[in-house]
This record gives C-alpha cells, structure tokens and sequence, in this order.
C-alpha cells in the first residue's frame, strides 16, 4: 500500500502546488479559469481522441460493465438523495447532493493517474465510466434540477440535455476518435505527434488547475460536506465493487478499473453546475475540498486493494 501511495504521490503534489500557487495568489482566479479552459477545451480532449483512436467500440462496449457501474452509482444516488429528502431538502437539492456523490474527476484526475497506475489497458473502461458519469448521470441532474424547478418534466429539457451533451469537448473527443478507429483511417505522423505533444500538458495542467480552483473553495457547511466526501471516497466504490464482483461479475481487471474510478474525489465540474442553476454551490465547493483532501488516503488504500484483483 505504501509503494501505491508513493506512485499516486506525485499526482496529489501537482494538485498541492496548484492549491498553493492558487493560495497565495500567484495565480488568480482568472489565470486558473483560462488554464482550466485550456485543458478542458484542448489538451484533454487531444488526450481523449489519441486514446480512443486506438480503440474501438467492441474494446470500449462490454455491458456487464455498464450494468455494473449504472446498478452501484444509482443504489448511492438512491442513498444519498434520499438523506437529503430526510433532511427536508428538495428535489433539485437532492439531486446535486447525489451528483456529489457518484461523479468523481475520471476526467482531469482519472485518466491520466490510472493509466500510468494500472497500464494502458485501464484507458477503455476508464473512458467508458467517463462517458456514463456525463451522458447519463450529467443528463440525469439537468432533468431533476429543471424538472423540479418547473413542477413538471417538459421536452424542451430533452433539448438543453442534448445541447449540453453536444458542446462538451470530452464527450467529442471520444467520439471523434471512436468514429476515427472505426472507419480504420490511418494516423497520419504531423497528426500523431501533434495529439500527443498537446495531450502530454493534459496531465500537469489538469491537476495543476484541480489545485488552484480549490484554493477559492471555501469550507461551509462541513457535517454535510463531510457526509458527501465519504459517500463519494467510501460507499460508491463499496458499491460498485459489490455490484462489480457479484451482481454483474465484471472480468477482474476492468472491474479494479472501474472500482479505482470510483474512488475518485468530487468533481469540479459539479460545482460549475451547481452555480449554473443556483443549487447549493458553497455546499458543493466544500465537498470538492473535503474528498480532494482525504483522497490523498482513501485512493492510495482502495488501488492498492484492487490491484490485487488481477
């Protein structure tokens, strides 16, 4: 366990020097949202298309996984939703509470940390989790949260979902890629070197700017925020290796894959949409800091125990 914690070290240190870059003001506000663009908009994505033009669908489709990860992360969605309802919350509340809980940063944190971790094999079911936590649970808590404000499901929603799920550059990448690999297209050399060249600053970058948008989160509401960060380090990946290694038994090496995804912090972009809609924001800005935190532990603990699985 120890020697995993050495590895996923330097991973945490980049977020840590973000975090102190962000801390002391070296880096403002406005400098971590363009660097954070600049990931989100380019090197990751260049990441994404790189990797999963070496795929193709059958490597990346296996459906025992998919009813696996969706059966675990919606009985915690379940849970954690109806917490909230006992504490006279409501329903869009609820829902990004439970968002909390079940979608962890597979994008900036995950891919990257588990393919270096656990092999180059981790990429599919690590991009598979990735495009479950935004086509349908990011779909999921737009509908709830638009629906509950509404009174009412309308078909518009269907149309903000499918706007949202078409402007997101990670869920295009995989695409491209995927549709790239699937008409068996060659990869030209100046097009390898330069996917590789701009997706080699998604590492760095991603977790540098992890760091330095938590120095602006702030640390409110901290019995919640903690209750949300052991949902999201502790009962999903409980959950989904229940659900993984026995109601859907899942081939052991993609099922440490996805229990390792699982165990990943909140992501940051909850509370973008937490703000977006006005939904408990500094609720969720506390429960980004607290499981960023404490996973620093809990991520180490559960890779070292999934990688003996295989």
């Amino acid at each position: 366990m120890f020697e995993i914690f050495l590895k996923t070290l330097p991973f945490f240190a980049l977020i840590g020097l973000g975090f102190g870059a962000g801390k002391t003001r070296f880096f403002t506000e406005e400098a971590t949202a363009y660097l954070t663009k600049f990931v989100f908009y380019f090197a990751l994505s260049a990441m994404l298309f790189r990797f999963s033009a070496n795929l193709s669908l059958t490597d990346l489709i296996d459906w025992r996984f998919i009813g696996a990860y969706l059966w675990g992360s919606g009985f915690v969605y379940g849970i954690v939703m109806a917490v909230g309802f006992l504490r006279g919350r409501g329903l869009e509340e609820a829902s990004i509470e439970a968002q909390c809980a079940v979608i962890g940063n597979v994008g900036f944190l995950g891919v990257p940390m588990l393919a270096l971790l656990m092999g180059q094999e981790a990429v599919a079911p690590v991009m598979l989790v990735l495009s479950m936590d935004l086509i349908v649970f990011g779909s999921l808590v737009v509908i709830l949260i638009t629906g509950g404000r509404d009174g009412r499901m309308r078909l518009g929603i269907l149309r903000t979902v499918g706007l949202g799920l078409l402007k997101n550059p990670m869920i295009m990448s995989i695409v491209l890629g995927l549709t790239w690999a699937g008409l068996e297209l060659p990869m030209p050399t100046p097009l390898e070197e330069f996917v590789s060249i701009l997706g080699a600053a998604a590492t760095p970058g991603a977790l540098f700017a992890i760091g330095a948008s938590l120095a602006t989160k702030s640390a409110e509401r901290m019995v919640v925020a903690g209750w949300l960060s052991f949902a999201k380090l502790v009962l999903h990946p409980l959950f989904i290796a229940f659900s993984a290694l026995y109601l859907f038994p899942v081939d052991p090496y993609p099922a440490a894959v996805m229990i390792a995804c699982a165990s990943l912090p909140v992501a940051g972009n909850i509370f973008i949409l937490a703000q977006h809609y006005g939904v408990a924001p500094h609720r969720v800005s506390a429960s980004i800091l607290f499981s960023t935190a404490f996973s620093v532990l809990t991520v180490s603990i559960i890779i070292a125990w999934v990688m003996q699985l295989y």
